[in-house]
């Protein structure tokens, strides 16, 4: 029994939210905080809240996040940092991976404010035959990590298990050589090098008659091959209009990109501690493919990676292609935006979609996330917590909806706005805040910034640099929202109008926004989230409780279809008696 409930308004409300100079809703000016180095092209923040790292022309800095110091800063000359990501590995030492505008991943240490380079992922051997990270991926402390690269045409995922232990212990006998007052010389390390895990590749055809792990090997068979049909059919119809921030390759219509995500244990008969925060698999989707494949962490052992390509543990299998996708927290269930406006989600502990839903035909999905902290006033049910999912899906038009979805086919879909009429209107950024539920942070293209109160359809307020500056690059802002400090770092540039120099006009500066400090945001800060609530009722740590739990689908399932059963009989039934009826008559 699916539900569809649109905004109500014609986005009377959004049009509001649009225009302040119509409505009441409060503007609130950022606080400049330092200026940035120049060409800051991304900011990263660590999960403990200390640090921020600025990617930028000539490498990468570290900053105090409190004092907004710069602490530490790596750089060489003809390099520019595009991406950039920071994690802790132990107490006061911190894993970076980032990639160049070349399209090269390294990866660095920080500690003791010092920034060790510790490895180049596809460091350039051969000229001729450049590799090319397109994207790049930290997890589970810095203990794994993924790249997409491209060579020639092809492409591939490189999935690692990195040396997090060696690296930490040669850290201390840098630091102890560092310290010792009889070494002059400066400190030479060779860090232990990266090791691919796992090697992926566009599925293809199994040759032989090779066993496909918990696949039959004629069911893995069929599915690849059509995968691969529908797949080249998608890819020469999207020839045209290619990705151009995805692909480095724009006249090769056999290119593709893939999108991962690492997994967590679900399975408590595994053996695994459903509380690591260790990746057991990771599931992977190719552009233009039906099918999310997945393949194990814990099978392989690095020496074994290179001799013979992975074959995926499970396969997903979906009716329409893929578009887009997201994991919850503990990443039980998969979300899929498929063509022709279908998102279903994939429970990993049955097997089974927990619910597909359909959204109007017109909207072509964008992108999605979980919301792992959502208020449920408007919801009210005895559904148990992990039972319950909310997706916030975004489509191309600038649609947003919300989707609450349960086992089986009870669904509600709100559509929290509609497409805007201008273009510049469009959203190019719409996240969720886990310390605001409720709440999202929306910057459109035309450099507006505002917070969206999704309940009640209403602008909370607006957010804007001070004066003369604006948002960098509103169709890309460069900013971060760190969750620990409940607050929103952006860069902003001076306005564009001709009357500050050329030094001037190069000169970014850091903005901060805390949400804390804002009496219109104060009270609607939640200080314990409920997403830790949802990741213990998603985990569901003990096979007992697991097994309770199924007990209580698979009951509930049965009711519903005895249900849904005795009335398609009593339907039947009545249809019968009407006919009977008319051919007494006749």
């Amino acid at each position: 029994m699916q539900f569809y409930r649109s905004a109500g308004q014609k986005s009377g409300e959004m049009a509001a939210a649009c225009n302040p100079e119509e409505c009441t809703v409060p503007t609130v000016e950022l606080e400049s905080v330092t200026q940035s180095p120049e060409s800051t092209n991304c900011i990263a923040c660590t999960e403990d809240g200390r640090y921020l790292s600025l990617g930028h022309c000539r490498g990468l800095s570290v900053w105090c996040a409190s004092s907004f110091v710069r602490v530490a800063e790596w750089l060489q000359d003809q390099l520019e940092i595009t991406f950039l990501q920071m994690t802790r590995m132990a107490k006061m030492t911190y894993l970076l991976g980032s990639v160049d505008d070349m399209g090269v991943a390294r990866l660095f240490i920080f500690h003791c404010d010092d920034i060790h380079l510790l490895s180049v992922i596809n460091a350039m051997e051969d000229i001729n035959h450049r590799s090319i990270c397109s994207t790049f991926a930290l997890y589970g402390s810095g203990h794994f990590g993924a790249a997409s690269i491209s060579c020639n045409g092809a492409s591939w995922l490189e999935v690692y298990q990195l040396p997090v232990a060696v690296w930490l212990a040669e850290l201390e006998t840098v630091s102890a050589r560092e310290q010792d007052p009889n070494v002059t010389e400066s400190v030479d390390v060779k860090w232990s090098s990266v090791e691919v895990l796992i090697k992926i590749t566009p599925p293809h055809l199994p040759a032989g008659n090779s066993q496909g792990g918990a696949l039959g090997a004629d069911l893995l068979k069929h599915c690849l091959v059509v995968d691969e049909i529908r797949s080249s059919s998608c890819l020469d119809a999207d020839a045209g209009t290619t990705d151009t921030s995805r692909s480095p390759r724009l006249n090769d219509i056999s290119f593709r990109w893939c999108t991962h995500h690492f997994l967590l244990s679900c399975d408590p008969f595994s053996g695994q501690p459903l509380q690591s925060e260790l990746p057991v698999a990771v599931a992977v989707w190719w552009s233009g493919s039906h099918n999310l494949l997945q393949y194990s962490l814990q099978k392989v052992s690095i020496k074994k990676a290179a001799e013979a390509a992975p074959t995926p543990d499970s396969l997903w299998p979906n009716a329409n292609r893929i578009i887009c996708s997201a994991v919850s927290r503990r990443t039980r269930y998969i979300a899929l935006g498929l063509d022709d406006a279908l998102v279903c989600v994939w429970d990993r502990r049955t097997g089974a979609p927990l619910s597909i839903i359909s959204l109007p035909k017109y909207s072509s999905l964008l992108r999605m996330e979980y919301l792992d902290c959502w208020p449920e006033l408007l919801h009210p049910s005895q559904t148990p917590a992990a039972e319950v999912v909310h997706l916030l899906v975004m489509s191309k038009g600038g649609e947003l909806y919300m989707i609450r979805a349960e086992r089986g086919t009870h669904t509600c879909t709100t559509q929290l706005s509609e497409r805007p009429n201008d273009s510049r209107d469009l959203p190019s950024v719409t996240i969720s805040m886990p310390f605001l539920p409720g709440i999202l942070l929306i910057i459109q293209r035309n450099g507006k910034m505002f917070l969206q109160d999704v309940i009640n359809k209403t602008a909370v307020c607006f957010l804007t640099p001070p004066t003369p500056y604006q948002f960098s690059s509103a169709c890309n802002p460069v900013f971060v929202l760190d969750p620990q400090l409940q607050a929103l770092f952006i860069r902003g540039d001076l306005e564009n109008n001709g009357s500050h120099s050329l030094k001037e006009a190069i000169q970014s500066r850091l903005f901060v926004f805390r949400f804390g400090q804002c009496c219109i945001i104060e009270q609607r800060i939640v200080s314990h989230p409920a997403s830790s609530q949802r990741q213990n009722a998603e985990s569901h740590g003990t096979p007992e409780e697991a097994c309770s739990l199924y007990l209580q689908q698979r009951n509930k399932a049965l009711e519903q279809t005895f249900e849904r059963l005795h009335k398609t009989a009593q339907m039947i039934e009545q249809r019968q008696q009407n006919y009977n009826k008319l051919r007494k008559k006749k």
